[in-house]
């Protein structure tokens, strides 16, 4: 597994971003994904996750309603789509893939990483 993040930036308060992660190892289909996020001085949170197969997926409470996760297996994407921002959504933010999730919102749990892209949302 190889992930690289995109699509963070600059937005203002309420606007939208979509965050891409994508696979170039070529197994994407066989990993369970997560995004995080990490703010400055704060420690790495969880997002939200999606299994394998597309059939279970999970939200923090903090973006529940106003964030997306999805993936495309054909494509080894998965993507983030953040609507509604907030400034305590800026934060940078980071794809995750592990085999098997068990607990999906501790970071420990995943074994790969993207570099992570900025979302920085202003008031």
């Amino acid at each position: 597994v190889q992930l690289q993040a995109s699509g963070g930036g600059l937005v203002q308060a309420g606007g939208s971003l979509r965050l891409t992660c994508a696979d170039s190892g070529g197994t994407f289909s066989t990993y369970d994904m997560g995004w995080f996020r990490q703010a400055p001085g704060k420690e790495r949170e969880f997002v939200a996750a999606i299994y394998r197969s597309g059939a279970r997926i999970v939200y923090a409470d903090s973006v529940k309603g106003r964030f997306t996760i999805s993936r495309d297996n054909a494509k080894n994407t998965v993507s983030l789509q953040m609507n509604s921002l907030k400034p305590e959504d800026t934060a940078v933010y980071y794809c995750a893939a592990d085999r098997y999730i068990w607990r999906y919102f501790d970071w420990k749990e995943y074994d790969y990483w993207g570099q992570g892209t900025l979302v920085t949302v202003s008031s």
